[in-house]
């Protein structure tokens, strides 16, 4: 029994002195050797976490057999000769294979390339970004591998379809600051559509440089931070008018559609006012520093932004009873039970993703034309946290799509009523007693009412689907939905004017005033 306990003591022991594998690179980068070198000589003794960790692989292998490690979008695959060749001793049978992976923003790019007596490679040809921002390391036996004769073999999977892409690794600058670039040396790439191939001479960190269509360079990216702090700063000024106007027309004519827009008045206005504060807080932050306050912020803006879609896609909803539901369409508590999903399911979200630490500090990669790429932050998503690919995407791309999608559908509702309507008035009225001065101003009236369902339901996110064309593409959006505010204050504005005329009307143009009534004022 005593012999039992000492060597659970001495076990437990063992373990705790043993180091995390989480906390390898933040540790080997704080020390003053390059924090690669490091990272090899510990990851090889971490502690792993749990009993299954999907991207981290580690055990022994037969030298005398080919070697492989799966990992989930990532297969390694090593000759016998490499496994050979990496065995301190001959006599060896055995040999340690690690295979994990690691963000890309560890590595920092050294601003001259081609010096140091480490750079033998030969840079990357063009510049670019990391794929997914993973870069995979494979390691195997105590000596180092290189000028193979049968080289390696690694797949990098990917979710869309990238046309262009380079199988590159990791070589050092020779300054012992832990800098370096992305070299091609002995690395040849073959794109099978879902999948990059890369065949490499030698063990090192891979990964696969994306040389996208479009690039937005430094300067063009100063250019659109600009525009989107200016008019994220005008949105947050019209969103509060248009929030005083809602409560007036409220006050004065309770309606339920008025309630909706309120409501999503006040999702923009939180957005809005979480994306300048996060962005002007990283500034106080320092290079290494998280800090919990930046993961408050991240969350804060995650919520705003899953509010804001939730209340667009309920516009459509509110939209889709008034025209398709016309009769019986009466629901007890209607505006309450809309609040439980608007602001319950953002809610609800965003406090899985914090108890899971999903929020920190977010690093954006930007090329500006040479090797050299510069770095902007805010807080957001953590760079560091693995799936933060997918929430990313669930949240700014898989989402906001579904929502322009149900909504455009609506407003192709909103069309088919207003020519439906103007045939009516057609049959009952002679052009000759209505006039072309009289038929355009209902034309100005019905683009100025699509126009503005446009905003309310939220389609200028419609235009996120530019920016992978063009340049100008992306000013457009990033202008556009910058002044949502805007958009929204007009649109409050013509319900004001609309309110009083009606009360003024004495029933003209019919047509017009059914159409402005279904969309959205009853």
């Amino acid at each position: 029994m005593w012999i039992s306990l000492l060597l659970i003591t001495v076990w437990l022991s063992e373990t705790q002195a043993r180091e995390s594998c989480e906390n390898v690179v933040p540790r080997c980068k704080r020390g003053h050797v390059p924090w690669t070198r490091c990272f090899e000589d510990r990851i090889t003794t971490c502690r792993s976490k749990g009993r299954f960790s999907p991207n981290f692989v580690r055990r022994l292998v037969n030298s005398s057999q080919e070697a492989q490690a799966i990992l989930p979008y990532y297969r390694v695959h090593i000759p016998p000769s490499a496994l050979q060749r990496s065995r301190g001793n001959e006599s060896e049978e055995m040999v340690l294979l690690v295979a994990t992976v690691l963000n890309s923003t560890w590595f920092e790019l050294s601003p001259h390339p081609g010096r140091g007596r480490a750079n033998s490679g030969q840079p990357a040809n063009k510049p670019g970004t990391i794929m997914e921002e993973s870069v995979l390391v494979v390691m195997a036996g105590n000596s180092p591998i290189t000028n193979l004769p049968h080289p390696i073999t690694l797949t990098f999977r990917h979710n869309t379809q990238v046309k262009h892409g380079t199988c590159v690794f990791w070589q050092e600058s020779g300054q012992d600051d832990g800098t370096g670039h992305w070299s091609t040396d002995g690395c040849d790439t073959t794109n099978m559509g879902s999948q990059f191939v890369c065949s490499c001479n030698h063990l090192s960190f891979f990964a696969v440089l994306v040389n996208p269509s479009l690039s937005v360079g430094e300067r063009d990216a100063v250019a659109l931070s600009f525009i989107t702090y200016i008019g994220s700063a005008v949105s947050i000024v019209f969103s509060i008018i248009s929030l005083i106007t809602y409560a007036c027309l409220q006050r004065r004519r309770p309606d339920k559609a008025i309630g909706v827009h309120l409501q999503l008045t006040v999702a923009l206005l939180c957005l809005h006012l979480s994306f300048l504060v996060c962005c002007f807080w990283v500034w106080k932050l320092e290079e290494e520093e998280e800090g919990w306050v930046c993961g408050v912020l991240g969350l804060c803006l995650h919520w705003s932004l899953l509010a804001t879609f939730s209340w667009t896609a309920l516009e459509g909803f509110h939209l889709y009873l008034l025209l398709v539901k016309v009769f019986n369409i009466y629901i007890r508590k209607y505006l309450l039970k809309l609040c439980i999903v608007g602001w319950g399911v953002p809610t609800l979200t965003v406090t899985v993703c914090g108890v899971l630490g999903v929020y920190g500090k977010y690093s954006l990669n930007l090329s500006n034309g040479d090797h050299h790429n510069s770095t902007t932050q805010m807080c957001w998503m953590s760079s560091r946290f693995p799936q933060r690919l997918l929430l990313s995407y669930i949240s700014t791309v898989a989402f906001p799509g579904l929502v322009v999608l149900a909504n455009s559908c609506m407003l192709g509702l909103v069309l088919v009523n207003i020519c439906r309507m103007r045939r009516r008035t057609s049959k009952r009225t002679s052009e000759k007693t209505r006039g072309a001065q009289g038929s355009g101003a209902r034309l100005w009236r019905d683009g100025a009412t699509v126009l503005g369902l446009s905003c309310v339901l939220g389609l200028p996110w419609g235009l996120m689907s530019a920016t992978y064309v063009s340049l100008p593409g992306v000013y457009v959006f990033t202008v556009t939905n910058s002044l949502q505010g805007l958009l929204l204050f007009l649109w409050s504005a013509a319900l004001t004017y609309r309110s009083r005329r009606d009360h003024d009307s004495s029933g003209k143009d019919s047509s017009s005033h059914r159409m402005m009534t279904t969309s959205f004022n009853t």
